[in-house]
């Protein structure tokens, strides 16, 4: 059974200058868009108790109240489904997060991405860091216990001690939940074809990258996952799904769902979707081979690692005597380590990640 949800909301008031995700400056076509979505929904899902319900984007923020409920309504909830919805910080209000708890949304995540307003101004953010402040205690005050902060470093100018003041102004605010996100300039956002000066190197990324595990975990976060940080407790339930390599339904344009063994994905073009809102665009039935390694790459953004006894059982194999070669080179060089259940990656390790992980693809 699938019990986790992801719904994508496509529309910005604008595109930041980074950003490469699918979403579109037309709100004109909102109302169309919820429409499909629904149709998508209800010609989909089959009723399952959801364990997490997660709204991304773009902007989920430019729903109003009673678009969340149109779409909420249709899944089966109870007091213990995480519901997060990201939001832009320079939209929110209180009466805003008031009516959006009413409706069991239980967790936010806000796009900060710095407190610096120079380089906000820099990479196209509408907000500045005082609509953050006032985003986050209109959340404390409608009683939101449960809230993430998104950071990007390596941005323009960016120092890194302009990073530390970042995450030390961040667990002042009082926050339970801290994402952190290199800079990547992807071929379709406007920074690829306008580049900016001054940007940090992959050496002065690497030690931003660093520096926050050492500062969040001095500071009670733990790190459980390659970009995630949080206070006990409160580790996102819908990112650990994916880690987990758990199924999971995707509504919306250019959403990804994983169901049995299946991989599918919807259409990237708005007009496209609002038209036909059932059709996958690509369906991939995974073989065993993809699936085991899927299992591997996934279970090793999780700092607990992999566990090998449970991959020997659900692939009928002997995870140490068939990637011994990988695992004695990486662990002879400090970027694998073995834990009490099979191996993960150490901080140094997690820095070339991707080459590693190539390694484990046949």
């Amino acid at each position: 059974m699938t019990k986790n949800v992801y719904i994508h909301i496509p529309f910005c008031k604008s595109k930041c200058k980074y950003c490469s995700f699918v979403s579109y400056p037309k709100l004109e076509l909102k109302e169309n868009y919820i429409k499909a979505l629904i149709n998508e929904i209800k010609n989909s899902y089959k009723g399952e108790l959801l364990n997490t319900l997660y709204f991304g984007g773009g902007t989920p923020s430019l729903l109003t109240s009673d678009d969340f409920a149109k779409i909420i309504n249709l899944f089966n909830i109870n007091s213990t489904t995480e519901i997060t919805t990201e939001l832009n910080p320079e939209t929110i209000n209180l009466d805003y997060l008031k009516s959006l708890k009413a409706l069991k949304i239980n967790r936010l995540s806000f796009g900060c991405q710095t407190f610096n307003n120079k380089i906000l101004k820099l990479i196209g953010r509408r907000h500045n860091s005082k609509d953050v402040e006032n985003a986050l205690n209109y959340a404390f005050d409608a009683d939101f216990q449960n809230v993430n902060l998104d950071f990007i470093y390596g941005l323009p100018n960016q120092t890194i001690n302009d990073f530390e003041k970042d995450l030390k102004h961040a667990i002042s605010l009082g926050i339970q939940h801290i994402s952190l996100y290199g800079l990547k300039i992807d071929k379709n956002c406007y920074f690829a074809k306008h580049l900016p000066s001054n940007l940090p190197d992959d050496d002065m990324q690497a030690e931003m990258y660093l520096k926050a595990i050492e500062i969040l975990t001095k500071n009670n976060f733990l790190h459980y996952e390659i970009s995630n940080f949080a206070k006990s407790g409160y580790s996102s339930k819908h990112n650990l799904n994916y880690w987990d390599n758990n199924t999971y339904y995707g509504f919306g344009l250019a959403s990804h769902g994983y169901e049995g063994d299946i991989r599918y994905s919807n259409t990237t073009n708005l007009e496209e979707y609002i038209k036909n809102p059932i059709k996958h665009k690509h369906i991939h039935k995974l073989s065993k081979q993809e699936q085991l390694e899927e299992e591997i790459f996934l279970g090793f953004r999780k700092t607990d690692g992999i566990n090998i006894e449970k991959i020997n059982q659900k692939f009928n194999i002997d995870f140490r005597k068939k990637y011994a070669p990988i695992i004695d080179k990486y662990v002879s060089y400090k970027f694998l380590k073995e834990t009490n259940e099979g191996f993960t990656l150490t901080n140094q390790g997690i820095l070339i990640s991707n080459t590693i992980l190539s390694e484990f693809l046949d």
